[in-house]
């Protein structure tokens, strides 16, 4: 374990992608990385030594030395005002909304506050657009009812108004496209810079907070997961691969994924034995009873959550049940939209996002399954899905590959030629790979990529994203690094596209395809991987 210099220290943050900014006690700036000035407008010298508060709004600044003394008095890792509109100022007197992360810093004798501040106004753009289609949608939903009660001729009125509402699911789903791909590299940026801090920081308070960050980069990666799932759901990029499995297999990874969590809260996992054999898709029948048992743990305070199999003629039927909160009648209908969620308000602070229901509902469309709902408030519910029954001689479905860190150091002076266009991941992906031991060539284009191989020896491994400027792929630089070669070099692929182009791709030994965020543990288990293969 290396001892952070201050310099490498401060290079780091500064490249972080958000405004990090270091307070004392009484509100004045002791540090701000090079995003600070870039997001406010001030220069370094305008802010270092200056409040805090001149960064903010003049209706909130007397307010302020109330709030931060508060959180003096009660000191941990929090966002700061959740369920509040929080805004910044710019030197020319504009205001932007922020997000704000707050975490203590002991120093010595003396207390630090650094806060993590990100501009979120392309976010709250998005938000609102959301909520206008959704809107938009029930409204052409209702006038469509109201236009089938009417006489023939009202027809031509309903037809235009489902084609509103089409227009308006189109347009969610190409920003579902859209903002999963944008959202890729600056959280793989943070994953690899989070990487690298852990394998420098020796100091526990350090170590602690780089444990939280951890945690908020997993939760925004599950959510861009379960956004990519949506996107690629609706654009045909998954297929289903039905055979044959055995229930009690899904069941024994459901009850080791899920008991902890269950016990967490208090709670009762009960899972029954199940010796039925179904036939369908198993990864994607694995993903709907996770994303419905997840949901019964974290809308049950109280009691039990149970997972159960039965027969029906031909149909093997399989019960999530809990003792929540329920759900009310008049609210079934809308369980299944986007960013949905019982009970919570729009603007409200959020346990989730509301997006597993909806992922479901589209799992099950595409496997052609049926999914029924009962649900009593203050009782709870039971989800049932019912799948075909399968052959008695069916085999287990694989087991789910996990992530795994080698403990063994890469091999003895590996180089790694790295091509990456974005300047910060390329960045912060050198930094881990150097941090690990490797000697790292970086580059952006196949062009300095057949550049770097011709000025010195050839890389043991390629990594490269597959995406690259001027419509260059990954696939493209690694094509033509072999035949410069003459040998099948080595290769790690990232890749965000949600496409079936990606599905297609010719994979051959010697090379592995990886979906961004990948965790830096996970990207370095690839690489040893495949140096040791």
């Amino acid at each position: 374990m290396l001892t952070t210099p201050p310099e490498l220290a401060r290079s780091t943050l500064d490249a972080a992608p958000d405004a990090m900014i270091i307070i004392d006690r009484a509100g004045i700036v002791r540090f701000a990385n090079r995003q600070v000035s870039a997001l406010f407008g001030h220069s370094h010298d305008e802010i270092i030594g200056q409040g805090i508060e001149q960064l903010m709004p003049e209706r909130f600044r007397a307010r302020h030395a109330g709030h931060r003394n508060s959180y003096v008095d009660s000191l941990r890792i929090r966002p700061m005002g959740p369920g509040l509109e929080l805004f910044g100022r710019r030197r020319d007197g504009t205001e932007f909304p922020v997000e704000i992360s707050l975490s203590p810093i002991q120093a010595d004798d003396e207390l630090l506050v650094a806060a993590a501040i990100r501009d979120v106004t392309d976010r709250k753009r998005v938000e609102a657009e959301l909520i206008e289609a959704r809107e938009s949608a029930e409204r052409a939903r209702e006038s469509a009812d109201r236009s089938r009660r009417l006489a023939d001729s009202a027809k031509i009125i309903a037809d235009l108004e489902r084609e509103k509402a089409d227009r308006a699911n189109q347009g969610k789903s190409r920003f579902l496209a859209t903002a999963s791909h944008d959202l890729r590299q600056p959280l793989q940026t943070l994953s690899l810079l989070n990487g690298s801090l852990r394998r420098m920081v020796t100091d526990g308070n350090a170590l602690d907070a780089l444990a939280q960050q951890e945690q908020a980069i997993s939760a925004m990666s599950r959510l861009l997961n379960a956004l990519l799932d949506i996107s690629k759901l609706e654009s045909g990029a998954i297929r289903p691969e039905p055979t044959d499995f055995t229930v009690a297999a899904l069941f024994k990874g459901l009850r080791s994924d899920f008991a902890s969590l269950a016990a967490n809260k208090g709670l009762n996992l009960q899972i029954e034995e199940c010796t039925d054999c179904v036939h369908s898709d198993p990864s994607l029948v694995e993903q709907i009873l996770r994303n419905l048992v997840s949901n019964a743990i974290k809308y049950t305070r109280e009691g039990w959550v149970r997972l159960r199999c039965l027969h029906e003629q031909t149909l093997v039927r399989i019960d999530v049940l809990d003792t929540g909160v329920g759900i009310p009648y008049d609210q079934l209908g809308h369980i299944y939209d986007e960013f949905y969620q019982i009970g919570v308000a729009t603007n409200a602070s959020r346990d989730g996002y509301g997006l597993g229901l909806s992922i479901v509902q589209r799992l099950v469309k595409l496997l052609d399954l049926r999914l029924d709902v009962q649900s009593e408030v203050g009782k709870g519910t039971q989800f049932s899905l019912l799948l075909p029954a399968g052959s008695t001689k069916a085999a287990a479905p694989g087991v789910r590959a996990g992530s795994t860190v080698s403990v063994q150091p890469p091999s003895a002076a590996a180089r790694v030629l790295l091509v990456e266009d974005d300047p910060a991941v390329r960045d912060a992906t050198q930094m881990l790979l150097r941090v690990e031991g490797y000697q790292v060539t970086a580059v952006s284009s196949r062009a300095q990529a057949l550049k770097a191989i011709a000025a010195g020896a050839a890389p043991d491994l390629l990594l490269t994203d597959y995406h690259l400027g001027d419509g260059e792929t990954g696939t493209q630089v690694l094509a033509a690094l072999r035949e410069r070669l003459g040998f099948p070099l080595k290769a790690v692929l990232i890749t965000g596209d949600t496409s079936s182009a990606i599905k297609e791709l010719d994979v051959d030994q010697n090379l592995r395809v990886s979906s961004k965020p990948i965790e830096a543990d996970d990207l370095l288990a690839q690489l040893r991987g495949l140096l040791r293969a």
